[in-house]
C-alpha cells in the first residue's frame, strides 16, 4: 500500500504538472520550535514571587517556573527550540523595571531553559536599554543556565561570531536582527553590540555561516508594527528580499505583540509575528496574551536542500481577574497568571468553567484566523500542530 500511495503522489505531481521533492532515503531529519517575545513586566515579577512562597523554588525569592510550565510538553519535545529574549535582566534580587526600558530577573532564563528552550534571539529595540553593562551581563546570564544567544554581543570580536550547533547531526546556524531604534544610547562606538537587519547584511552573515559550515540557517528578526496583526509594508518587501537574495531556510519574526501571518514567500517559510510567548501589559487587550508556538520539520532532500514543514501550536497567558473588595472567586475562575498550551486545556476541559474554556477556544479560532491571513488555510501547507503525531 505505501508504494501504491508513493506511486500516486507521484502521478498527481505530474498530472500537475509539477514534482514536489523527494525525502533522502535514510536522510537527516530535524524539528525547530519557535515563539513570540519574552516579555517580564512588573505583574508577572509579583507572580515568581508568590510562586516561589508556594514552591520554595526559584531565586533571590522568584520562580518563574510555575509561569512558564504549560508549554513544557511542546517546547521540550523539539530538537531545536529558541526563544525571544528582546530585554536586558539585572541582579537577581533587583532592582527591575518594566516598560519603557525593561531591566527584568535573570531567574527567567533558568525558567526557560528548564522548559527546553535550546537559545534565543536577543536583539530588539530594548537591547540597549540600560547600556553596554547591561548587555554582558544578560549574555553572561545565559552562558551560565547553557542557553545560547544571537543578535547581540559584549566585544566586537564577538559580534562577529556566528552560533551554528550541532542539532541531530545537521550543522544549524542562527542569526538574528533588530530592524527597530534602540530606546537605550547606544555609541556609535559600540554600535556592534546590537545586530541591525538590513538584506545586506543578512546575505552577508548568512555567507559567513556557509563558509563556516551550516547546513542550515535560521533567521530571527525584530520588525514590524506593534499591535497589528498584518505586516507592514517594510516587513513583507524585507521577507522578498531576504527569500530572494539569501539561501536562509526560515524566517522567524518577533515585535508586534500579536499575531501574525505564517506563509511561504517564495518558497520560505516566514512566520511574520508570533505574538507573545508571555506577557502581562498594563492595559491587557486579549491580543496581546495570544501568541504561536511555530513547528518546523527539516528533512533532508535527495537532491539537496530541505524539504520543510510548518505547523503551529496556539497558546495564551491567562491573567487573573481583579477582584473586587470582599469579592470570592468563582469556581474554575482564574487564580495565577500562567502561561497556557490553548489546544491541551480544549482537549482535556476537566475542571474548567464555561467562560474559560470559551475563553481558550476563542484564542485558538482567533490565532488559526491570523496566521492564514495571506495564504488561507491550507494554502502554503500550514496546520495545527498534534502532540499525538
Amino acid at each position: 500500500m505505501a508504494v501504491l500511495a508513493a506511486v500516486a503522489s507521484v502521478a498527481t505531481a505530474c498530472a500537475s504538472g509539477s514534482v514536489e521533492p523527494q525525502a533522502k532515503p535514510g536522510g537527516r531529519s530535524f524539528t525547530v520550535a519557535a515563539a513570540g517575545d519574552v516579555l517580564v513586566h512588573p505583574a508577572l515579577v509579583e507572580q515568581a514571587a508568590e510562586d516561589a512562597g508556594r514552591t520554595g523554588g526559584g531565586e533571590a525569592g522568584l520562580d518563574f517556573g510555575p509561569l512558564l510550565a504549560g508549554v513544557k510538553p511542546v517546547i521540550g519535545e523539539a530538537d531545536l527550540a529558541i526563544c525571544h529574549m528582546g530585554t536586558p535582566v539585572g541582579k537577581p534580587e533587583g532592582p527591575f523595571q518594566g516598560h519603557p526600558e525593561f531591566l527584568v530577573p535573570p531567574q527567567i532564563l533558568t525558567a526557560l531553559k528548564d522548559v527546553g528552550y535550546d537559545t534565543c534571539s536577543t536583539a530588539s529595540h530594548h537591547t540597549f536599554d540600560h547600556g553596554p553593562e547591561a548587555v554582558r551581563r544578560t549574555l553572561d546570564a545565559m552562558d551560565e543556565v547553557g542557553l545560547g544567544h544571537a543578535g547581540s554581543a559584549r566585544t566586537p570580536a564577538e559580534a562577529e561570531r556566528i552560533d551554528i550547533r550541532d542539532v541531530r547531526g545537521v550543522r544549524v546556524a542562527h542569526l538574528a536582527y533588530s530592524g527597530e531604534s534602540l530606546r537605550g544610547p547606544a555609541p556609535e562606538a559600540e554600535s556592534w553590540a546590537v545586530s541591525r537587519s538590513s538584506a545586506e547584511e543578512i546575505r552577508k552573515d548568512e555567507s559567513r555561516a556557509r563558509e563556516a559550515g551550516a547546513e542550515v540557517v535560521l533567521l530571527s528578526v525584530h520588525w514590524g508594527l506593534e499591535h497589528s496583526n498584518e505586516p507592514s509594508v517594510p516587513q513583507v518587501e524585507l521577507a522578498r528580499r531576504i527569500t530572494e537574495e539569501t539561501g536562509v531556510d526560515l524566517v522567524i519574526g518577533h515585535h508586534a505583540h500579536v499575531v501574525q501571518p505564517i506563509q511561504k514567500v517564495n518558497g520560505t517559510w516566514v512566520a511574520y509575528g508570533l505574538g507573545n510567548q508571555v506577557a502581562r501589559h498594563f492595559s491587557p487587550t486579549g491580543l496581546t496574551e495570544e501568541g504561536a508556538i511555530g513547528w518546523f520539520d527539516f528533512r533532508e532532500r535527495a537532491e539537496g536542500g530541505w524539504d520543510v514543514t510548518a505547523r503551529y501550536r496556539p497558546t495564551l497567558v491567562d491573567i487573573p481577574p481583579e477582584p473586587e473588595r470582599g469579592e470570592e472567586r468563582t469556581d474554575g475562575a482564574v487564580e495565577d497568571h500562567r502561561l497556557v498550551d490553548v489546544r491541551h486545556e480544549i482537549d482535556h476541559p476537566d475542571g474548567l468553567s464555561d467562560e474559560r474554556l470559551a475563553r481558550y477556544r476563542l484564542a485558538a479560532d482567533r490565532t488559526r484566523g491570523f496566521l492564514h491571513n495571506r495564504g488561507g488555510p491550507g494554502g502554503d501547507g500550514l496546520r495545527p500542530l498534534s502532540l499525538e503525531e
